[in-house]
């Protein structure tokens, strides 16, 4: 490759905002950057002096720069984010956990609104309320609204088709507006209590509350007034659980650690005063020279880059002062269509929120640092037990799952000399198989799998984990000879006669003889971490495979019967039961319905 020459490169280069990439001598970009003027910060990479370690690391493996101008130094950090997320540099401080956060929606333009969960993009004409966390936290807050105002979870489909209550208002979750056993006026009241709850206003509901609940005692309907009393009772508790809160305020503190044992960010979310929880991230990067740094690459990358972006609140709490801050801060409100505040100098409440952050930090770096010892001296144990030359540096298990034959699907995890790598964990719809032969079932995988690496798709591991015995590695074996891979070392994980953990013993492919390790060998809960870790995966796929099947109704496979003959069928009987039970010439009565499609429907549901 040409040497790159700076001198004419940089005289030459505009004063105008843009892009710059920092380039190797395979063409593979190791750094993004923006400026406000390009000349002057592309300038300061080739100084021979005062440069950090970073910078001359970078400098030192790069040969070109290749700049794009733009409009603005705001459309000059869309874009840096942009291509930090597509490209990946190693010098950038990357984020690997991109999904978006769950929220509460609230179906506001039904006459019975119900109350769920939503990812994704959001529609029009429903109110949404978090972010949350996780999904958890939205699941806990879901059951607290069920047992305080009894507002309907059911999708449209469960709630247009009942004819009778459901379990939920069996067990007092739901007052049953699909049978109309509460009028609308009733029900609206409940909803209006909700959206003040996910509002924040649950002391004006308590005020509220208990001013109907004398009002009702003094009626002399006491059923009523203990009703009330109940959700009183309940709201306050919830309000003691708030152990931090504030009057009001929809914000997001962002509380960056770097230290010996590694870098941290801790981001912690408030809704309408009230904490909903939090999230900590350990940003990738090579290196990093200040907090400051830190959080100047962590908030665009957490609020503006790629598809899955969080949403903007009205305030970002920092505890660092940043350079660049009115700008990020103008780029945020561009994004969000509201003004948005960066402010790291906060009394009160937002004091105590801010140390709750940097002391969570703190505390999960930690843990971390901890767990990574720890996991480092498993693996130099699993090197020993196993007699191998060097440590382990990718590993996988598989496992199998499905209840009776229904659904059954086998899950592949991935553990690198880090821990658990998610990003490459894969699970398998398996099919073609007698039901219930997890034999057949894990042959079928190890075959996909293996097929897909030896193609260049992956990376092949250095220990093979089959859960299982003699039979089950024998099994292995042969699929890997078929597909011609060596160099990959199997062991087989057969529990014991109990079943009890702790008592496992190891086999190994071109050995005869099985290993037994002791209860407390570090190897020994390794090796029952990363299987563990397979049974984990196997089963939470196949609950999700088979809700899935559960869900779909089997009309939808039959060719010819859309959505309008779907809904005739089911209205005309009543439910899928009782279609599944009537003859063709019953079918045929429906409306739009023909003979020959009705013995169609017949044959299809009776797998003839």
């Amino acid at each position: 490759m040409t040497t790159f020459d700076s001198k004419t490169f940089l005289t030459e280069l505009t004063r105008r905002p843009g892009v710059y990439q920092m380039l190797d001598d395979a063409g593979k970009v190791l750094y993004v950057g923006k400026a406000k003027n390009l000349k002057n910060r592309v300038s300061s990479y080739f100084r021979n002096t005062g440069l950090s370690i970073k910078t001359q690391s970078l400098m030192a493996k790069a040969v070109d720069v290749q700049v794009t101008v733009t409009a603005s130094e705001t459309e000059a950090l869309l874009l840096e984010q942009n291509l930090i997320k597509s490209l990946k540099p190693p010098y950038n401080i990357l984020l690997r956990d991109d999904k978006s956060y769950p929220f509460i929606f609230l179906t506001d333009q039904h006459e019975y609104p119900s109350l769920g969960l939503h990812r994704g993009a959001k529609r029009k004409n429903d109110r949404y309320f978090g972010p949350f966390p996780n999904v958890s936290a939205v699941r806990e807050t879901l059951s607290l609204l069920q047992k305080s105002f009894k507002v309907r979870q059911c999708d449209e489909s469960h709630f247009k088709n009942r004819s009778r209550p459901c379990l939920q208002y069996q067990i007092e979750r739901c007052k049953a507006p699909c049978v109309e056993y509460i009028s609308k006026q009733a029900y609206a009241e409940d909803v209006r209590h909700t959206r003040m709850f996910l509002e924040g206003k649950d002391r004006e509901i308590i005020t509220e509350l208990t001013t109907q609940m004398e009002q009702a005692s003094a009626a002399l309907d006491f059923e009523k007034a203990a009703e009330l009393r109940d959700q009183v009772i309940h709201l306050r508790r919830v309000q003691e659980q708030q152990y931090v809160s504030g009057h009001s305020g929809d914000v997001d503190v962002v509380a960056g650690l770097v230290s010996p044992m590694g870098i941290c960010v801790q981001v912690l979310f408030i809704r309408a005063g009230r904490i909903l929880g939090s999230r900590t991230y350990y940003p990738k990067v090579n290196m990093v020279s200040s907090l400051a740094e830190l959080l100047s690459g962590f908030i665009p990358q957490f609020y503006l880059a790629g598809s899955a972006q969080h949403q903007i609140p009205k305030e970002v709490i920092l505890n660092a002062e940043l350079e660049d801050e009115a700008m990020l801060a103008d780029a945020l409100a561009q994004s969000a269509n509201h003004k948005v505040q960066l402010t790291s100098r906060v009394r009160g409440d937002r004091a105590r929120w801010l140390q709750l952050a940097i002391n969570n930090a703190e505390q999960n770096l930690q843990g971390r640092h901890a767990s990574n010892l720890d996991y480092a001296g498993r693996l130099t144990a699993l090197q020993a037990a196993l007699e191998l030359s060097e440590s382990p540096k990718r590993m996988e298990c598989f496992d199998i799952s499905h209840s009776s034959g229904e659904s059954t699907v086998a899950s592949c995890v991935v553990f690198d000399d880090n821990g658990p790598l998610k990003s490459d964990y894969r699970r398998f719809n398996i099919s073609g198989i007698t039901g219930g032969d997890d034999y057949a079932a894990m042959q079928q995988a190890l075959k996909r799998r293996y097929k897909r690496l030896k193609s260049g798709e992956g990376k092949l591991p250095d220990i093979l984990f089959i859960d299982g015995g003699k039979g089950q590695l024998r099994m292995a074996e042969d699929v890997l000879a078929e597909l011609d891979i060596n160099g990959v070392l199997l062991v087989g994980v057969a529990k014991g006669v109990t079943r009890k953990a702790g008592l496992e013993s190891l086999f190994m492919a071109g050995r005869s003889d099985e290993i037994v390790l002791p209860p407390d060998s570090p190897a020994l809960h390794l090796i029952q971490h990363i299987r563990d870790e397979a049974h984990r995966f196997a089963i939470t796929s196949h609950r999700q495979a088979r809700g899935k099947t559960r869900r779909t109704s089997p009309l939808e496979s039959i060719p010819g019967v859309g959505p309008k003959r779907r809904r005739e069928l089911l209205t005309f009987f009543g439910g899928i039961q009782e279609v599944e039970r009537a003859s063709a010439e019953e079918i045929a009565k429906v409306p739009g319905i023909s003979k020959s499609m009705a013995e169609e429907i017949y044959a299809s549901l009776r797998n003839e």
